[in-house]
């Protein structure tokens, strides 16, 4: 098997900038929220001004959705041959056209291909960045770093649509892409303080149709399929959570709007509390442990949720108390379940990353679909879809991935 422990200079480089890194791989990982959070607030006015059904700008978040887990299989392979600073660098470029293409769309339409646009940009920020994590970490230490940019991470939903607002309270819907545009060049300029954390010695040199061919073989690796099953069935229980919530909370419980941001917020500190004590307790226990108690805790609180959904029994906060535990589950699962498959194949970092996140993002488009398909004027649908997937990523976790050891077979290196 290839020697998966990263050099010394790597380890030096990680040591020796270590706020520096963090702060570029936390710009580099919020891609994945800002690029909607920020403008949730713009969408009823970029309808008016789009002649658009509100359900037709809701395709741009699933536009987006798409092409951001479609476009990481590409960057992944890309990053694994060529390091991963100059592609990081390439989906800057399209996401900062992207968004400047949002900003002067004249037609719902154009807003979806730009959207998608984008999302094939920002992804390259996200899978690259978990991969940077793996280049410059190994074992628990990487499963910290990766809690410690979970949580700085989920700082962007917490405010993204409180900044969209009032940007839209001073400009028009307009501005908020233009924004995106700024920040995008701004990350991209900090990409010049990231050194390239793959060596020329330890990239992969086979042809990308070869590279992207192996994405079967990684699939074939138990132990990645355990980690992608329980990272990947919890995204889609979250998704149903994000489009599910809206209904359970203000149609059917008439809660205001108002509280309903309160009871979003909590469920994104229970998420950021999680994270920083995985980090803490990840050296002790163990990143799999955890993340198989995570999973176990996220079953139980999503059948708990469903009987609640179903009955109707405790009213409100029937369903917001195993909501939030239910959440509250990612900083126990999301950071182990990326450090522990990305473990599993280190010469392949930017495939293997690539690949769990188009898994996340696909299941999480799965199961919000699924919500709004089974919908029937009651919390039961995400209460359902919640319970099923939650109970899929804890079988995931506890078949599939078994022991701390990580014992895989290399895949076949170009000669």
């Amino acid at each position: 098997m290839p020697d998966s422990t990263p050099p010394r200079a790597t380890f030096d480089v990680a040591r020796g900038h270590n706020v520096r890194i963090l702060a570029i791989l936390s710009m580099l990982m919020a891609f994945a929220s800002i690029s909607t959070d920020l403008y949730l607030p713009a969408l009823p006015a970029m309808s008016l001004a789009l002649h658009a059904s509100a359900g037709m700008m809701e395709y741009t978040i699933s536009g987006y959705l798409v092409g951001f887990s479609l476009g990481q299989l590409l960057w992944g392979p890309i990053a694994d041959r060529y390091g991963r600073r100059a592609p990081v660098a390439i989906g800057l470029v399209l996401f900062v056209i992207g968004s400047a293409g949002c900003a002067i769309s004249q037609t719902p339409a154009a807003m979806i291909g730009w959207r998608i646009v984008q999302a094939i940009g920002a992804c390259a920020s996200v899978v690259l960045a978990r991969a940077m994590v793996r280049d410059l970490y190994t074992g628990h230490r990487a499963a910290q770093m990766m809690s410690t940019l979970m949580t700085v991470m989920a700082v962007a939903p917490l405010i993204g649509p409180s900044v969209g607002g009032m940007i839209l309270h001073f400009a028009s819907w307009r501005a908020i892409f233009w924004t995106l545009v700024g920040v995008g060049l701004a990350t991209l300029l900090a990409l010049a303080a990231l050194p390239e954390t793959l060596p020329l010695a330890r990239r992969n040199h086979e042809p990308l149709a070869r590279a992207l061919g192996n994405y079967g073989r990684l699939l074939r690796i138990r132990r990645v399929l355990g980690y992608a099953g329980a990272g990947g069935f919890f995204y889609g229980a979250l998704y149903a959570y994000i489009a599910g919530t809206p209904f359970a909370y203000i149609t059917y419980h008439h809660l205001s709007p108002q509280w309903y941001g309160v009871l979003f917020a909590a469920g994104i500190v229970g998420i950021m509390l999680t994270n920083l004590l995985n980090a803490r307790f990840v050296a002790l226990f163990g990143s799999d442990r955890l993340m198989r108690s995570g999973t176990v805790g996220a079953a139980i609180a999503g059948l708990l949720l469903a009987f609640d959904a179903r009955t109707d029994w405790g009213g409100l906060m029937g369903l917001f108390l195993p909501l939030f535990l239910f959440v509250s589950a990612t900083g126990f699962i999301v950071a182990n379940s990326i450090a522990g498959a990305l473990g599993c194949a280190p010469e392949r970092a930017g495939a293997v990353s690539a690949l769990i996140g188009a898994i996340q993002y696909g299941t999480g488009i799965a199961g919000s679909a699924l919500v709004g398909v089974l919908a029937d004027g009651t919390p039961w649908p995400m209460g359902c879809v919640i319970a099923l997937m939650g109970l899929a990523s804890a079988a995931s976790a506890l078949t599939l991935v078994k022991g701390e050891s990580l014992e895989t077979p290399p895949l076949r290196r170009a000669s």
